[in-house]
């Protein structure tokens, strides 16, 4: 056997997969999520405290974007030597120094600081998870290893912004991150427990992430990734414009068809890694037509709030699915550079996040809500076509 082969060979395929430690990177990134999004519903509070505009308060979130794309281009680079269990270990670390440093943040540029440090940790965790499940379980549990891991992210997506919300309104908005940084602490207690020890693999360096992204299909892959959270972001930033406009739904409604996305969302986790154990090339084209299609159907619908209701939930339904499918796609596609290629996913999906709200804004103010659903509808099945004809599925 080649030293490669041993160094890349799956934890699972030499003995009993590790699901206990599967499920403390879920949590990992449960935790990390959540603090995440927790500025969203606190934003107005958290600048009353910090005697500056919400507008500038809101860096906080943009900082936490910026430092993680980086954080996830780097992260694989900087930490080569080092056991990825420690390295995962101490992201955690900083995701709870992080939130305590916010709960006694005395102004904007501590706040700053704090979320920064969320970043390094967001990005790094993130993109080390998928090379991570590699080798926790055997090759053909992957895709249900992933879709585990990446429900943190639906449970997240569901229980930030209202638990904020509730917190903030009853105990102060430092309260929500202080149980943030306890749901970290509770992380890490699991993690040191559970995660074993994994020596570092692949040969990182600057150039890898260069030599991953001119493998062939490699590339066009990331493309469709950018292309596909673009369009999904350009939508999701504009939902509570259409869904209040086309739908004519009040504020108790759009709460709870927020809420029927979010339980969707977690659903479609779970399905979608059934639906890639059998084909994932199949998943890769049907999550962005039933999204891109779906855009353009609401586009077209006005005041049908019954197939609305569906339509948004499919809609959540189908984006469960896409984290974990571009995740398995990387880890069949890069098995020796999981790690590298990881980061590119993380710096795609965050460049995704900017340039898919920026073109949004730009199409609300052109062509209203309906230009944003159609356009962004239309990025989605060339995305779909795209993979259909071009990615290559190992």
């Amino acid at each position: 056997m080649s030293d490669l082969t041993e160094r890349t060979l799956p934890i699972g395929e030499q003995g009993a997969a590790s699901w206990a430690a599967v499920f403390s990177l879920a949590l990992g990134v449960f935790g990390l999520v959540t603090a995440e999004f927790l500025p969203a519903s606190l934003l107005t509070p958290m600048a009353a405290t910090m005697g500056t505009s919400e507008g500038l308060t809101g860096q906080a979130v943009t900082v936490t974007a910026g430092v993680a794309l980086i954080s996830g281009l780097l992260a694989s680079i900087l930490t080569q030597g080092l056991d990825r269990r420690v390295v995962l270990i101490g992201f955690t670390v900083l995701l709870v120094i992080s939130n305590l440093l916010v709960v006694f943040a005395p102004g904007l540029t501590v706040l700053l600081l704090a979320r920064m440090l969320l970043g390094i940790a967001l990005g790094g965790f993130w993109s080390m998870a998928t090379a991570v499940a590699m080798r926790l379980v055997p090759a053909e549990a992957v895709p249900r290893a992933l879709s585990l891991i990446f429900s943190g992210v639906s449970v997240a997506t569901i229980v930030a912004a209202p638990l904020g919300s509730f917190l903030g309104g009853h105990y102060g908005w430092r309260s929500a991150f202080l149980l943030a940084a306890a749901i970290g602490a509770v992380t890490l207690a699991f993690q040191i427990v559970t995660l074993p020890r994994l020596a570092p693999t692949g040969t990182a360096r600057p150039g890898t992430l260069v030599e991953v992204l001119w493998r062939p299909g490699i590339g066009i892959g990331m493309l469709c990734v950018v292309l596909v959270f673009g369009g999904h972001f350009a939508l999701f930033t504009y939902i509570r414009p259409y869904l209040e406009g086309a739908a004519g739904v009040g504020l108790q409604g759009l709460s709870l068809m927020l809420l029927g996305f979010g339980l969707a969302n977690f659903a479609g986790t779970f399905l979608a890694g059934w639906l890639i154990g059998r084909n994932l090339r199949a998943a890769l084209i049907l999550m962005p037509v039933l999204i891109g299609g779906g855009a353009l159907t609401l586009a077209a619908l006005h005041g049908a709030l019954p197939a609305q209701t569906a339509l948004v939930a499919l809609w959540g339904m189908a984006f469960g699915g896409v984290p974990v499918a571009w995740s398995t796609w990387v880890a069949r596609s890069v098995p020796d550079e999981a790690e590298a290629a990881g980061g590119l996913v993380v710096a795609a999906v965050q460049l995704a996040i900017a340039s898919g709200a920026a073109a949004g804004g730009l199409l609300f103010d052109a062509a209203g809500v309906g230009g944003v659903f159609l356009s962004a509808g239309a990025v989605l099945l060339a995305a779909a076509g795209i993979v259909a004809t071009r990615v290559r599925i190992a």
